[in-house]
């Protein structure tokens, strides 16, 4: 980007500057200076000048502005710095769709992807096809539009197509070039994609500093990240020292609309033009391979290296270079087919299990967790891991005071692999599980545990303390439940700390006008939440059901149960047999619905809720579904994973239902139909591994339906 007469000029005419200062004559070559600087800092991690240095030159620049503001530029460095709020963002529609990427995990998968991309383009299987790798950075990514040279648009992914405009933050990064000289290049009009991220060191001294001032530390970097980019104030921003990274041009035309792209050969051309006009780009990360042999070797060896790199990454993006070929090859609705993501093997790390906590679920379940030294995995501090249950700590042999290896599968689930036997000292002590409720603080009268037959589980039978009520009360107003908009678990929390929710009919006769008077809240917050609650009060009845907590009674169990009833109440009347002649309901749930609606005490919780205004009748969603024989899915069992872009996954299920599907929940080989959506993860490659299971876009699933 700059010359060496050019960078020579300029680390010498500041050093000048620092002693004799400079003048408004000066002001546009000071400008060019202190871009060249942040060029050389934010871009090229390789300073010419100490921040001392480059802070007085940026005074002076300031101070010469302050006094002539007639002299200010869009492309001034003090530019970057907003003092006002942005407000709330608002969306924008990506020039051009911002696609997910397909994932790999191994060599076989990337052959695989290889013979596909050659298939597509119709290229035999002994050619080599050439390809571009780079690191995957684990960040938050952009759309940054450039027009005239200007920067005059940033945005968030959001789903694709839609992302949020965030621009005021955009510009206090210094990795961003508020101009660039695109029309050099006859572009009058550019959009380029990248992922905003914060070093590793960075985001340590970040996370020192808000502890040392009392504020909450950041979980991750990714999360520091992410919100940076969507905070209402840019100065936020500024202060997470976001960088990006550019990783496509994604668009590029002359004044007339012509697309400049078609000149250039190859993304790795591409991506060096953009290091060349200034972007910052993983400079000495990216290879050019002939093969997919060679990408292959390059992700084993960059995978072994990860951790010394400066920045968090969870996986290298492998495309096809030729641009030509990029476009012959074209897209789904979900990823395009010249590119993939090669994801790296979940981290590992070991800490010491100091203590184990347990925590009571809605139908009493008893679940240890433990409590180790705090320690940082795939880009997360993790200090509690659930051990699931008294048999799980039993086939690792874990005890209090063990050294222990920790993973996160997926750079997602974290849990503890094993136990360092070879490690202990004698300080270790074997986990006595609890025979009593340990949540139960009342000594006097403590709950005997039971575990039934053929379950791993401890529960507590009969809560005395309010715990597990508490559970079912934030289990009730949830999505998968009575789906009241906006009643998170954190107002179920604050609710009952404050009394007002001590069983879940209570949700349905709350004092609007005390919550209104709550800090956080107020008139909107608190009629907002009321309509919610009475627009839930009309759910059908098998919703209700599910609400209820009872064990071992699912979505579809509740069902079956409420097309066969036309009042909850009815229920009191029904004996086992009579559940269990309903087909798909076994004896499990036959007795413990029975169980659950012969006890006095749940009875009077429904009349309650009834007297409250929650329909108990049954209503036209209560009915079963006819299907006819011809349906296009008759007779299929189908699985949706991933985000889906046309529809909700329950809208989604509901219609493969309508057309004659039964949707189950893993993959397996009952599996028939696997509709994938974005970011699908293990259940993509336990189907392709089984070979049985039909695999198609959510666009083909809704083209099979209509």
């Amino acid at each position: 980007m700059y010359t060496t007469q050019q960078e020579k000029q300029y680390f010498d005419i500041c050093k000048k500057w620092l002693t004799a200062p400079a003048t408004v004559l000066d002001i546009t070559l000071l400008k060019d200076a202190l871009k060249y600087h942040e060029w050389k800092y934010y871009v090229m991690n390789s300073p010419t000048l100490a921040d001392y240095e480059y802070d007085q030159l940026y005074k002076q620049l300031e101070a010469i502005e302050g006094s002539h503001p007639e002299l200010i530029t869009p492309d001034s460095p003090t530019q970057r710095v907003a003092n006002d709020l942005s407000g709330d963002l608002d969306p924008v529609a990506h020039v051009v769709p911002m696609l997910s990427l397909a994932n790999s995990y191994n060599a076989e998968d990337l052959a695989s992807f290889d013979k596909s991309v050659k298939r597509y383009l119709n290229i035999p299987e002994e050619q080599d096809i050439e390809y571009s790798v780079e690191p995957k950075f684990d960040g938050g990514s952009i759309a940054v539009l450039y027009e005239d040279d200007f920067l005059i648009r940033a945005a968030t992914r959001g789903n694709g197509t839609m992302g949020e405009e965030m621009t005021a933050n955009a510009r206090t990064m210094p990795s961003i070039p508020l101009k660039a000289p695109l029309a050099e290049l006859g572009i009058y009009k550019a959009e380029m994609r990248g992922e905003a991220l914060i070093r590793k060191d960075n985001f340590t001294k970040i996370n020192k500093a808000r502890e040392a001032s009392g504020q909450t530390v950041f979980a991750n970097p990714r999360n520091a990240a992410t919100g940076g980019l969507r905070t209402k104030d840019p100065n936020e921003t500024r202060n997470r020292g976001l960088e990006a990274f550019i990783f496509q041009l994604a668009y590029a035309v002359d004044k007339d609309g012509n697309d400049k792209l078609q000149e250039l050969s190859t993304h790795y051309e591409s991506i060096e033009l953009m290091g060349r006009l200034g972007f910052k780009i993983p400079t000495g990360q990216m290879k050019k391979c002939k093969n997919i042999e060679e990408v292959a070797k390059y992700c084993a060896d960059w995978e072994v290296k990860r951790e010394s790199y400066e920045y968090e990454v969870d996986g290298l993006v492998v495309k096809v270079n030729d641009l030509k070929l990029q476009e012959r090859s074209g897209s789904t609705q979900h990823h395009p087919r010249w590119a993939i993501a090669y994801k790296f093997k979940a981290k590992q790390a070991t800490s010491v299990l100091n203590d184990i906590e347990y925590q009571v679920g809605k139908i009493g379940s008893i679940t240890p967790v433990a409590k180790i030294e705090p320690v940082h995995l795939a880009g997360v501090t993790v200090s509690s891991i659930s051990l699931h249950n008294e048999d799980f700590i039993k086939s690792k042999d874990i005890r209090i005071n063990d050294t222990v290896l920790v993973e996160r599968a997926g750079d997602v689930i974290t849990y503890i692999v094993k136990s360092m036997e070879e490690l202990r000292d004698g300080s270790q002590i074997p986990v006595e599980y609890p025979k009593v409720c340990p949540i139960n603080t009342d000594e006097e009268n403590p709950v005997t545990l039971i575990k039934e037959e053929g379950e791993s589980a401890w529960r507590c039978p009969k809560c005395t303390c309010g715990a597990q009520d508490l559970q079912r009360m934030i289990f009730h107003v949830s999505k998968n439940a009575m789906d009241i908009d906006g009643f998170g678990k954190s107002y179920v929390e604050t609710f009952h700390s404050h009394g007002w929710l001590k069983d879940i009919s209570d949700i349905y006769n709350l004092d609007y006008n005390a919550i209104e008077s709550l800090e956080g809240f107020g008139s909107k917050s608190a009629e907002k939440l009321k309509s919610s609650i009475n627009k839930a009060k009309n759910n059908p009845i098998h919703r209700l059901l599910h609400s209820l907590s009872i064990h071992h009674l699912g979505k579809k169990a509740s069902k079956l149960i409420a097309a066969e009833i036309n009042h909850v109440l009815d229920l009191q009347n029904w004996n086992e047999e009579k559940f269990v002649a309903i087909k798909d309901i076994g004896p499990v749930v036959a007795i413990n619905v029975s169980a659950y609606f012969a006890d006095d005490d749940n009875i009077a919780l429904i009349k309650r809720m009834e007297e409250r205004g929650v329909n108990m009748t049954q209503t036209e969603a209560d009915q079963p579904l006819v299907v006819s024989e011809d349906a296009p899915l008759s007779g299929k069992t189908i699985l949706f994973t991933g985000s889906l872009q046309k529809m909700g996954r329950k809208e989604a299920q509901k219609l493969a239902e309508q057309n004659g599907a039964k949707n189950i929940s893993a993959v397996s080989s009952n599996l028939n139909i696997l509709v994938v959506g974005e970011k699908a993860g293990s259940k993509l490659k336990k189907a392709q591994a089984l070979g049985t299971v039909k695999i198609m876009t959510e666009d083909e699933f809704l083209v099979m339906i209509r």
